[in-house]
């Protein structure tokens, strides 16, 4: 689609509604079709006369089934009733139903004086647009919501991603894939907090916090029950504090293993090796605090509070010997990193903290064919090299006795599940064993629908020295500076002139400065006349390099009109 948008450069609605009814299997082939007409009006043919006036607003191609009703009434007399058959057997490839329709289709089209030549070549344009046409009003719901949705992202980004990300939060490979897409976009994702998250995923300053739905064994109730304790009482000062102002009908020590595992009570500025040793315990006392609220059973260290306190002055200290319990200490002890980040990945699904494959990003990017999320688009049978970590691996043995192992691979957008048989397995076993970075040449599998997995071929670990990882840097940053520079460039170059100056002199001046920097950026020029503004763009021969350079060229030659600035262009 991205490349469709290229050929096609569209600069109004009609534009995407036509793209979304273009990037389908019965249409695609119509794609540059559509975009020569689009840039040279004069290029559009048209089989029959009779056609210009219903394809003319989709650049000669016939594209909706609303066309291929208009058609039939036009050329084969159709009643609209029976046109609507005909869409209605487009709409639902029933083949049946449009053989019925032909005979009176072709019979129609020669009364109205249609040739052979273009009969044959409507009747072959509706069986094909059976394979998957759109209805345009179908086409422009998803335009527009396309639009939108592409506008979100390019002005709100953050917002944008929030959104997208609680969207999916049900879902096992979305969230890591869209978090990893929030990073390529330089927005962080911060770990989610008892004492700022909410249920979906929220912006916090131009970055996104991550949602307390999201922790797996954490509902929707026990996240309102944190809430409504976080709104009463304030933050939450520790595990034990936590546990006894939290309704423990609610939030259960599952959930509450859970966001500890994830940094959610990281805050507190206790280790999560610590608080999941006292868990037990703090959830005992919480429970314990909880019940005696309940029956309003006070303990004698609140009495000693009362007594101790004066009439209408604040509360003091507890009276000697009477002080409150004392929580054991917890541990400041932490897990080791690859087991922290496990605890992690077990609770949310991801690495949030860190990931162990974001040093090697580059150097691993090198050395593969793509990333995990590009093996659905793969055809089956392709051999891909692919590179990761990998997050579980279970060995079997088949019915007929044989070894085998099942494996899931891990990147940074990513999974795919391995499958791995007899004589690789022999080979190979030693590499595949958890936590181990890997690259993996094997074959993509689509066998199973909606489903892909990776049959091993041969497995190799990953271990670039550090002068390899810079090196990979490097090339990295290079490549994608050379594509920034090369997508600036492409932008199209609009000017903006008043019809009354557009003298001899001044598109003399505007062709020679247009001449000297060929390139691949198409000019527009906004003429300003008395009956509004006219659009013009130039042809394919007059393409620029949009450089600094050629925009103060072009500046001096319209001098005293400014070019619009680049946020307007």
């Amino acid at each position: 689609m991205r490349e469709a948008l290229k050929k096609v450069c569209p600069d109004e609605f009609n534009d995407l509604v036509a793209l979304g009814a273009l990037y389908r299997p019965g249409a695609m082939d119509q794609i540059p079709v559509y975009a020569k007409g689009k840039r040279n009006p004069q290029a559009i043919s048209y089989p029959d006369e009779r056609l210009r006036a219903i394809l003319e607003s989709s650049k000669g191609v016939i594209l909706y089934q609303e066309q291929a009703m208009q058609i039939s009434t036009e050329l084969a007399g159709f009643s609209g009733a029976k046109a609507d058959d005909l869409r209605k057997a487009i709409g639902k490839k029933n083949r049946a139903a449009m053989a019925a329709l032909k005979p009176e289709f072709v019979e129609g089209c020669r009364a109205s004086g249609t040739s052979q030549e273009v009969i044959e070549f409507l009747w072959q344009t509706n069986e094909k647009s059976a394979d998957y046409s759109f209805n345009k009003s179908h086409a422009a719901c998803y335009a527009l919501i396309s639009y939108r949705t592409a506008w979100l992202k390019a002005n709100f980004p953050a917002e944008y991603m929030a959104a997208l990300i609680s969207s999916v939060m049900s879902t096992k490979d979305k969230v890591p894939f869209f978090v990893a897409r929030c990073e390529e976009m330089g927005i962080e994702i911060l770990p989610p907090d008892v004492n700022l998250s909410d249920h979906e995923f929220t912006v916090v300053q131009g970055n996104i916090r991550f949602g307390l739905d999201a922790v797996k064994g954490v509902g929707y109730q026990a996240v309102e029950a944190i809430k409504r304790a976080r709104e009463e009482g304030g933050e939450f000062k520790s595990l034990w504090d936590f546990c006894e102002r939290v309704d423990n009908r609610t939030v259960n020590k599952k959930a509450i293993e859970a966001l500890i595992k994830c940094g959610a009570l990281g805050s507190t500025k206790a280790s999560r090796k610590g608080m999941l040793e006292v868990l037990e315990q703090a959830q005992a006392a919480g429970q314990k605090a909880q019940q005696d609220a309940l029956i309003g059973q006070g303990s004698i260290f609140d009495l000693a509070e009362a007594e101790t306190s004066g009439a209408g002055a604040p509360a003091a200290a507890p009276a000697a010997g009477l002080a409150r319990p004392v929580h054991p200490p917890i541990s400041s002890e932490e897990f080791e990193q690859a087991e922290l980040l496990a605890v992690e990945k077990e609770a949310i699904g991801l690495f949030i903290s860190a990931h162990p494959l974001k040093p090697l990003r580059e150097a691993l990017r090198a050395r593969t064919d793509c990333p995990l999320a590009a093996l659905v688009e793969r055809r089956d049978k392709d051999w891909v090299t692919v590179g990761g970590i990998i997050v579980e691996a279970k060995r079997i043995r088949t019915r007929n006795g044989d070894p085998m192992m099942f494996a899931t691979l891990d990147d940074l957008a990513g999974s795919v599940e391995m499958l791995v048989f007899g004589k690789a397995l022999a080979e190979y076993e030693s590499a595949l064993a958890v936590d181990e970075v890997v690259l993996v040449k094997g074959r993509v599998d689509h066998k199973e629908a909606g489903k892909t997995c990776l049959i091993v071929q041969s497995v190799e670990r990953f271990s670039p020295t550090q002068d390899e990882i810079e090196q990979a840097r490097a090339k990295s940053e290079v490549a994608a500076q050379r594509n920034r520079a090369a997508a600036a460039m492409a932008e199209p170059v609009h000017l903006r002139v008043k019809a009354s100056a557009l003298c001899a002199g001044l598109i003399e001046d505007l062709r020679h400065a247009i001449e000297d920097f060929p390139g691949s950026a198409e000019v527009v020029l906004d003429v300003d006349t008395s009956a509004g503004t006219r659009r013009v763009k130039l042809g394919e021969a007059y393409r620029v390099a949009h450089t600094p350079t050629l925009r103060a060229e072009l500046e001096h030659a319209l001098e005293p009109a400014p070019l619009p600035s680049a946020a307007t262009a």
